[in-house]
């Protein structure tokens, strides 16, 4: 086994395999998105939800909503472990803050220079990355609020978000602009060049209870840390079924109303932006994985290949998204920009693992890289 996969005893392998499992996860949905046809998207946007041709796409689509929740309230966690760690180990409050702000403004360049013309959106696009990085410079400066105020106030957001009324900007222009970049989610076939689905004010919640969380860990000790495995699978089984009870009354909580009983009906939930509904389902799904992640880390197979991959991926998540977006939008070299290219599901799904095997090497290689260099810029990424 190479020191890739190896060398990490500061870091959590539940958190890692949890979030390797969701980057596995956003491969297969950018990888659908760029070369197959049917795949869906645009869920929640103005209040409607696209509707349903394939029921497989669907389902499939389904799968990935976990990515973005799961990354949000993942990446608050790592950032309030590291944090204390660097707070223990005497690092002052300024250099801390400095780091955070940086990283944040490293994906906001990333934003515009890889991922945007991967998706094949300007440079003012507001998507996940842009939203990342704004949610991390914000977190530079919040981050030294009490623990119980950042409870409080995540939880207001993630509950009462779409009470918001932004009425009083000017919904033109730049007025526009900052209204998708605060919690108006609209493509920008709206209003070109302006656009964006990852606006802040619901995603910074999400991420406020990831911090939350990482707090709470932080002092658990090796016994008390095995016994959250049992703690993460009823907070999963416990968000399903508040998802079912919200879905049920279809009132507070719901975005896209329940149109009928069918099990489509019932997870076709909003997405743009996240409603209550959205995130108790897909915290749930990231709920069991961290439990799951516990299980393997208790036991033998932890060192199985397979899940070396995943905690791989999870070590290395920032690399590995701009890795994938770059991989999986080559195309052959009679093809000039297209948007999609017309590959079946069993076509997108070899495409896909081919993908992820190269990533694998792609991604040891750059995890020893950035051991050898712990001080580069490659900290940041």
């Amino acid at each position: 086994m190479t020191s890739s996969t190896t060398s990490h005893s500061s870091r959590l392998p539940f958190i890692d395999f949890a979030r390797g499992i969701v980057m596995v996860f956003m491969a297969w949905d950018h990888v659908s998105g760029f070369w197959n046809p049917g795949k869906m998207g645009g869920e929640g946007l103005r209040g409607y939800f696209p509707y349903v041709v394939d029921v497989n796409q669907f389902y499939l689509r389904l799968l990935t909503h976990v990515c973005a929740p799961a990354f949000m309230f993942l990446a608050g966690a790592s950032m309030a472990l590291s944090t204390l760690k660097r707070l223990n180990r005497g690092e002052d409050q300024w250099s801390i803050s400095k780091r955070l702000a940086t990283r944040g403004m490293i994906m906001w360049l990333l934003a515009i220079y890889i991922v945007g013309p991967a998706f094949g959106t300007g440079p003012l696009y507001f998507g996940v990355m842009a939203c990342f990085g704004a949610c991390f410079i914000l977190w530079s400066v919040l981050r030294r609020l009490p623990t119980p105020a950042i409870l409080v106030g995540s939880l207001a957001v993630v509950l009462f978000h779409p009470y918001l009324n932004l009425d009083f900007i000017r919904n033109q222009g730049i007025g526009f602009y900052l209204r998708v970049i605060l919690h108006e989610p609209a493509s920008m076939r709206v209003q070109w060049p302006f656009g964006g689905l990852y606006p802040i004010i619901p995603w910074i919640g999400v991420m406020g209870l990831g911090w939350v969380f990482g707090v709470l860990i932080s002092s658990l000790g090796e016994e008390r840390m095995r016994g959250l495995k049992v703690s993460l699978g009823i907070a999963g089984i416990l968000s399903w079924v508040l998802f079912v009870a919200v879905r049920w009354m279809n009132g507070f909580g719901v975005l896209v109303p329940r149109s009928g009983d069918t099990l489509v009906a019932w997870l076709s939930v909003s997405k743009y932006p996240p409603s209550l509904a959205f995130l108790l389902f897909t915290l749930g799904e990231m709920f069991i994985f961290l439990a799951l992640g516990l299980h393997l880390q208790e036991s033998r197979f932890i060192e199985n290949r397979l899940v070396q991959t995943v905690l791989l991926f999870g070590r290395t998540p920032l690399f590995f998204y701009v890795a994938h977006l770059i991989l999986y939008r080559i195309r052959p070299f009679w093809m000039d920009q297209p948007r999609f290219y017309d590959l079946n599901l069993w076509e997108t799904g070899a495409f896909w693992i081919i993908g992820l095997v190269i990533l694998r090497w792609f991604c040891s290689y750059y995890l020893d890289l950035k051991n050898e260099h712990p001080r580069s810029i490659l900290q940041y990424i």
